[in-house]
């Protein structure tokens, strides 16, 4: 039997799952997940150890062949899908990042964002990559190691280092150094690649002073690029690459233009794939590159949330309010409602449709008789909430009303939250079989260039049956609610600018 090895590699965790060729999780369990550090060296500053990735990532890959008595022989390829635009630069000769990676939701950058967009350098950027000038990109993370690490710009000049994101970075060490290389939907997020030409872009390098001899090749994200030798997966072929999104994305098999799906994760993304031709967004969305199994550029519009599931591990972390992340359904249960409280969790400023990375964090309407639950459930409410906001934007954008929303990732298990997913909306909330989309979209990318399968439309026979969560709420009530969520977003605007 052929199987499919998914790694995904997560902004709180590495996993990995073994799918087999029906699009299944390999039973037993073939799923194998390990959390690792976040670290916060200053305000607004986000890291991880680059190291802890790799070494976490790659004892959940062998893992979870363990767990299903699998060798490498038995994978006929190998995806990966990984969190976006955090950046790591490392030396060549050691495979050493000279600093821990940037993490995408860092903001050390927003200063020189502002004064890039205020320079005029916003309308060159959007023309090309279809993003905004913001410091959730990876470019301008790049520009600031090449400036804060003593005698790095110097040695990238003299093509000593390497650059890329978490993907490029797994693929160096899982084949030894041989392959330097990302996909077109991870370039598509750096700020230095050009979308409408699909080649990294001499101007914007120039524009952020980053030299090209950093750069990895940029391959298709379904399409072979090079073949496993770390222990535990020699010779496996390293076949599927896709930013977790644009993975989430082609696992819900939105293929066509229209179809959305939102995934549930740190953050939430919204993407509705808009087809082969480049448009730019008039309601401060992003145009991406979908991944595609056909070998050519594909686009969606996405709206990209900072903080989701992130927000019950604040609960958990910070208040200490649950235990475990997933007693936080429970707790907001306890209650019947919010009880008023509205929470906003720009933690780390706002992104889409707002783009505010000078926003804070506000929890509003607190009373005598507030109690753990309604935090609790003020804080599921908050993710609802700015999904929201963000198909509102695409509604805008389109013209097109929203019939319902594909749903993944890992909240999206949390039955009360897509109730009121639905209710918000208005509209059905639709959950699949697997919610583990973005690994299996990992899984399908890599199958189809491997050959497990012969076609994205033979995937659809193997779908299993989705859960339906139906609008229950009066839309009047909800239109309330969501006006009430606006008001206290204002009041988070420019907080620490």
């Amino acid at each position: 039997m052929s199987y499919i090895l998914a790694l995904d590699q997560g902004t709180t965790s590495s996993r990995a799952i073994l799918f087999d060729s029906s699009g299944g999780i390999v039973s037993p369990v073939s799923l194998a997940q390990r959390e690792f550090q976040q670290f916060y060296p200053r305000a607004g500053w986000v890291e991880h150890d680059a190291d802890e990735i790799l070494a976490t990532q790659l004892a959940c890959a062998t893992e979870a062949l363990e767990r299903a008595g699998a060798k490498p022989a038995d994978v006929a390829a190998l995806g990966i899908t990984n969190q976006r635009e955090t950046t790591i630069v490392w030396d060549r000769a050691t495979g050493k990042a000279i600093h821990p990676a940037i993490v995408w939701q860092d903001r050390r950058t927003a200063a020189q964002c502002s004064s890039l967009e205020e320079s005029g350098a916003g309308e060159t950027v959007a023309s090309r990559t279809g993003l905004v000038l913001d410091p959730y990109f990876s470019g301008t993370k790049v520009r600031w190691i090449l400036d804060n690490v003593e005698g790095a710009r110097a040695r990238a000049e003299r093509g000593e280092l390497a650059f890329g994101t978490v993907d490029s970075w797994l693929i160096w060490h899982l084949t030894g150094g041989k392959t330097h290389v990302t996909d077109v939907t991870n370039a598509s997020r750096t700020l230095l690649y050009n979308i409408v030409e699909g080649c990294w872009d001499e101007e914007l390098l120039r524009l952020l002073d980053i030299p090209a001899s950093l750069l990895p090749q940029v391959a298709w994200s379904s399409e072979r690029v090079g073949t496993a030798i770390a222990k535990g997966l020699e010779g496996i072929a390293i076949s599927g690459i896709a930013g977790d999104q644009q993975a989430a994305l082609f696992g819900q098999m939105c293929w066509q233009p229209g179809e959305a799906k939102n995934t549930y994760g740190t953050g939430c993304f919204l993407l509705q794939h808009i087809g082969g031709e480049f448009r730019r967004s008039r309601h401060k969305l992003i145009t991406t590159v979908a991944a595609s199994a056909y070998k050519r550029l594909e686009y969606a519009f996405e709206g990209s949330i900072f903080i989701g599931g992130a927000v019950v591990q604040w609960l958990r972390d910070n208040l200490r309010l649950i235990g475990s992340s997933a007693e936080v359904e429970a707790l907001a249960a306890s209650v019947p409602d919010a009880g008023g409280v509205v929470f906003v969790p720009a933690f780390v400023g706002l992104g889409a449709p707002h783009w505010d990375p000078h926003a804070g964090g506000l929890l509003i309407g607190l009373r005598r008789d507030t109690r753990h639950g309604h935090i609790a459930r003020a804080a599921l409410e908050s993710i609802a909430f700015q999904v929201a906001d963000v198909l509102e934007a695409v509604k805008s954008e389109t013209g097109t009303p929203l019939h319902g929303l594909r749903v993944d990732g890992g909240a999206a298990v949390n039955d009360l939250l897509m109730q009121f997913q639905a209710d918000i909306l208005s509209v059905p909330v639709v959950r699949p079989h697997v919610t583990e989309t973005t690994a299996l979209g990992a899984a399908y990318l890599a199958g189809l260039a491997a050959g497990v399968w012969e076609s994205p439309e033979a995937l659809k026979a193997s779908r299993g049956d989705d859960k339906r969560f139906e609008p229950k709420m009066e839309a009047t009530e909800a239109a309330s609610r969501r006006k009430q969520w606006l008001r206290a977003v204002e009041r988070t605007r420019n907080w620490t600018e």
